[in-house]
């Protein structure tokens, strides 16, 4: 099969979050397989050149029709770590990626429908004709609704498109100047329920919206996580019109990269292991004592790698500090807040806890102590207020670091609960879950968690062992994306 994908973010030469990560490697998955994977990504200024090898002009004269003229593009080709990918640079007073930043600009909406437009107008330009057009998130959900009531008139009427939604909190909104600015123009006609038109503002048109309701199938990061954008308010407002869409929407759990994320390799840790060797993995915690100055004693690590924001549930993280002090347990921390509030409140914590030889907090990302860490700590601390799929917990698990999670979205269909969980046996179970909010749920998980590491350490020692049995590694998404996109393929 032929597969462009078309996203704003591409690992590590884009990336904003998990989006990168996601584009890059089921890129990867789709070629091994042995089908041909080309991506479209914006050119901005800021990205990461360095990680692009033989950038070169690809097509330098791509007009893309805009407004009542057209705005001259060029279109380098390079590759990112294997990836073949196709950067678009227009050339306009509007300077749409010229902007020291990927997000966060007055004008989103119209640099992405811009880059949307784009895509389409050098795939027809080019000739270039996909089995598959597999779009993400909000920025690229204009691709499907030019494709289908444009450029499916202009010799693209064969091509299919996947839309991947990674966060239902961004979808994209926009007026009617977005509709004469692409050529979809027809106001009465995307101002329709079924159509465009956003589902509580009748004045706003919704690119996710219109990503749902043109594509041909539409997944999100993890089985349950679709769920919740269906029946609860995670789906923020797009419940209905995935309720109109449902036979083609589903969840496909993301992965994480295996030759980056795998203590049988990590060039990040001092001792390499596997479950065969499992003892080995008390060098790394030695080794991270050592690196964060911390106390050499028979304790348990608890840790915590990520953003400091809501959603990610800060208040749990804030309290497992304290708990892990008051109940015989050390405690590691590596994360940025995205509020100043947070970010203040966590540095008085640091300053506060800076002589205690029992826990560290590392304000800020770290790349190399983020692999020690994995490898060094017992347990790692999961609490997010809602999280799509999440991938510390699924690295968590490759490292025999055992997780103990929330509830919610993809951390349900990874982590199943060592006492409680009725879907696997025993010998299936790899961590802990709690399901509300509070603290009491929080510390009913780590109770159970400490308990075991310290009245049956060979038991912890199983539970360990046994996440890092599963294959969370790429290898299964993309056999569902190829099965999805077959299906596409064959049924239009």
């Amino acid at each position: 099969m032929y597969i462009v994908q078309i996203a704003s973010e591409c690992a590590p030469v884009i990336k904003a979050g998990g989006l990168g990560d996601v584009v890059y490697g089921l890129s990867r998955e789709l070629e091994n397989r042995g089908h041909c994977v080309e991506l479209i990504l914006p050119k901005y200024d800021c990205m990461r050149y360095d990680h692009i090898w033989g950038l070169h002009d690809a097509f330098m004269n791509l007009w893309v029709p805009w407004y009542g003229g057209a705005i001259h593009c060029s279109v380098y080709c390079g590759w990112v770590h294997g990836r073949l990918c196709f950067f678009i640079e227009p050339h306009s007073g509007d300077n749409f990626f010229n902007r020291g930043c990927y997000y966060g600009c007055n004008d989103d909406n119209m640099r992405f429908a811009f880059f949307s437009k784009a895509a389409l107008e050098f795939l027809l330009q080019s000739n270039k004709r996909p089995d598959v057009i597999h779009c993400h998130d909000w920025q690229t959900g204009l691709v499907p609704v030019m494709l289908y009531e444009m450029y499916k008139y202009h010799g693209m009427e064969y091509q299919r498109v996947c839309y991947t939604i990674h966060n239902f909190k961004h979808q994209g909104f926009a007026g009617v100047d977005t509709l004469w600015a692409t050529g979809l123009n027809r106001e009465s006609y995307y101002f329709q329920s079924d159509k465009l038109q956003d589902n509580f503002n009748p004045f706003a048109l919704n690119f996710m919206k219109g990503g749902i309701t043109y594509s041909n199938a539409v997944t999100t990061v993890s089985p349950h996580h679709a769920w919740e954008a269906r029946y609860t308010d995670i789906g923020y407002g797009l419940g209905h019109t995935l309720h109109l869409h449902q036979d083609k929407f589903t969840g496909v759990l993301n992965g994480i990269d295996c030759d980056f994320w795998n203590p049988k390799i990590d060039r990040y840790i001092p001792s390499h292991y596997t479950k065969d060797n499992f003892e080995e993995k008390a060098k790394n915690k030695k080794a991270l004592r050592e690196r964060l100055l911390l106390q050499d004693v028979d304790k348990p690590i608890i840790a915590y790698i990520g953003r400091l924001d809501e959603q990610k549930g800060v208040h749990l993280v804030h309290h497992t500090i304290y708990y892990a002090l008051q109940n015989a347990a050390q405690f590691v921390l590596l994360g940025s807040a995205t509020e100043s509030g947070i970010n203040n409140h966590f540095r008085h914590e640091k300053n506060f806890l800076n002589s205690n030889p029992d826990v560290h907090l590392e304000l800020g990302f770290n790349e190399e102590l983020s692999h020690l860490i994995y490898a060094g700590a017992d347990m790692i601390i999961v609490p997010s207020n809602y999280e799509p799929c999440g991938l510390t917990q699924m690295i968590g698990l490759k490292y025999g670091t055992v997780p103990i999670v929330r509830g919610v979205g993809g951390l349900v269909n990874t982590v199943f609960d060592k006492d409680y969980d009725q879907t696997k046996p025993p010998e299936e179970r790899n961590g802990y879950v709690f399901y509300q909010s509070d603290y009491h749920a929080l510390e009913s998980a780590l109770e159970r968690a400490l308990k075991l590491w310290y009245n049956n350490p060979e038991e912890f020692r199983k539970l360990a062992i046994q996440g890092m049995e599963y294959d969370y590694s790429w290898n299964n998404p993309g056999a569902e994306y190829v099965e999805i996109y077959d299906h596409i393929r064959h049924k239009w």
